[in-house]
């Protein structure tokens, strides 16, 4: 079955979450940047949820694909093509 070229076969990139640019923020300063626990040291599991959401979603913004051809030699035309196509 042959694709349909509309403006819903393409998938789009979502921008990621607030709590993301916030998980990031904590990562990169190793303690809380914000809450009740603010300024306190991040433990190994709070560190490894924080990469895990944030792995999460990079992959479904379509940034995995991208990197990804990109890292092949892809032009940036060509590697936004592959990360928004389906499948």
């Amino acid at each position: 079955m042959a694709e349909k070229s509309s403006k819903y076969n393409k998938r789009r990139w979502s921008v990621p979450s607030k709590r993301a640019k916030g998980y990031a923020a904590d990562r990169k300063a190793k303690v809380h940047t914000y809450g009740p626990k603010e300024g306190k040291e991040l433990t190994d599991y709070e560190a490894g949820m924080r990469s895990g959401y944030l792995q999460c979603q990079t992959d479904h913004a379509g940034i995995y694909k991208y990197k990804k051809a990109i890292s092949e030699g892809k032009s940036k035309a060509e590697a936004k093509a592959i990360s928004q196509k389906k499948g």
